[in-house]
């Protein structure tokens, strides 16, 4: 249902990645990441369709991340890369467009901007009440419902104005008075904007002075309710930590509890803001969050993808992201290994015996040796005091140190005095 609801943005998507990419002379793009009218009459003869359509079908594939603008150009989102071969990638795409839906449809110009804007912070109940009534539901019914939950957004911001304020002055009561709120906008029409405009993405029908949620529709607010309920069930209670400090929290929990926590953190951030916050923690000094940081952008998923892609140049994230970008690919993770250079293989295990020496305990640095890919330790010691790593002494003194073998501690300890004093 989310593939046909958006077969027409991806096919405008798909004409314009062909006809709009660089070194193509067929279509002129404007600069701005909205089509020219000659590009736009270009598509609608190849694609036949009417340049309004056209126009309509991009505007959805923007908002749907089948087109994202990067400053000046749009160019194809990772969801039209994976249109074919991922339904989770369009899902994401519908849901990115059901969360734009107040954009997908003109709102009503004669109304206050405050007013549009209180409809569309109302209207998740107003959803929540379709989906749990299973059916249609009179537009009179929602409209109750809407004036109560605007009343109790005008009285939750009521704020005391600064400075000065004069004396009360007590007026008679009213013989008609009411404990309510009373709302000075006429919402008939704004919600007859909003249900317009979530029919219009497919989140519901409405006709016959009735709404009724379609599946997908039903769906998408479940998944809202869903990803709230997680949010506010945080296991560990780091839900409201920066990055850092959320995976520093999930450092002694188990894989399973972390992930648990992860879900509940990102639930909390739009995916770009968490994936941001997450790579940031990676480039940090401490190995073990660089680590958690890319089990938590596994649990992100495919909406990462770019972000990772673009930080496989960075020396200290590389090897990293080679391996997450592996996984995402489809590579089993006991395989993944094998897209590393040997000197990135050799430059993550030193990262992870970083890891292992500031946060664990020494049989675990022990135990490490046997993830080495060197098939002996002195070839291991000539790898590691090659491939740089800022770590690399503290990393041998503290396996010197935790080694039970006194002539294996003594060649790591030479190995450290060599690198600290640059010898050979």
């Amino acid at each position: 249902m989310a593939r046909s609801g958006l077969a027409g943005a991806a096919r405008v998507a798909h004409w314009a990645d062909a006809a709009l990419r660089p070194g193509r002379d067929s279509a002129s793009p404007d600069g701005k990441g909205t089509l020219s009218d000659a590009t736009a009459e270009l598509a609608a003869e190849e694609l036949g369709l009417t340049p309004a359509q056209v126009r309509a079908d991009w505007d959805t594939a923007r908002l749907a991340g089948l087109v994202e603008v990067h400053g000046d150009e749009a160019r194809p989102g990772w969801r039209l890369r994976a249109w074919d071969r991922d339904d989770s990638a369009v899902l994401r795409g519908w849901v990115a467009l059901f969360d734009a839906w107040s954009l997908a449809h003109p709102e009503p110009r004669e109304h206050e901007p405050s007013a549009v804007a209180e409809v569309v912070s109302a209207m998740p109940q107003v959803l929540s009440f379709l989906q749990l009534s299973a059916g249609p539901v009179p537009v009179e019914q929602l409209l109750d419902l809407l004036g109560q939950r605007v009343t109790e957004l005008r009285t939750e911001r009521c704020e005391i104005p600064y400075g000065p304020q004069p004396e009360p002055v007590q007026q008679p009561p009213a013989a008609d008075a009411s404990i309510d709120t009373p709302l000075d906008t006429p919402l008939d029409p704004l919600l007859d904007w909003a249900l317009h405009a979530l029919a219009s993405v497919g989140a519901l029908t409405y006709g016959d002075a009735q709404a009724t949620l379609t599946p997908l529709g039903s769906w998408a607010v479940w998944v809202k309710l869903e990803q709230i309920c997680v949010a506010a069930q945080s296991p560990a209670g780091n839900i409201e930590q920066s990055a850092e400090d959320m995976l520093r929290g999930c450092s002694q929990l188990r894989p399973n509890a972390a992930r648990a926590e992860y879900r509940a953190w990102l639930a909390a951030r739009t995916v770009g803001t968490a994936v941001g916050q997450l790579i940031d923690a990676a480039r940090g000094e401490d190995a073990l969050l660089r680590g958690l940081a890319f089990e938590a952008l596994r649990v992100v998923g495919a909406p990462a993808e770019p972000d990772v892609r673009a930080v496989a140049d960075e020396a200290t994230l590389r090897p990293y992201a080679l391996l997450w970008l592996a996984e995402h690919d489809g590579i089993d993770p006991e395989d993944a290994h094998e897209v590393l250079t040997r000197e990135e293989a050799t430059w993550l295990w030193v990262d992870s015996a970083a890891a292992v020496a500031d946060h664990g305990e020494a049989p675990l640095l022990v135990r490490h040796l046997e993830s080495a890919i060197q098939p002996t330790v002195p070839m291991l010691l000539d790898e590691v005091r090659a491939v740089g790593h800022p770590r690399t002494v503290q990393v041998l003194v503290a396996l010197a140190a935790a080694h039970p073998d006194p002539a294996l501690a003594k060649a790591v300890r030479r190995a450290a005095f060599q690198v600290h004093t640059g010898g050979s």
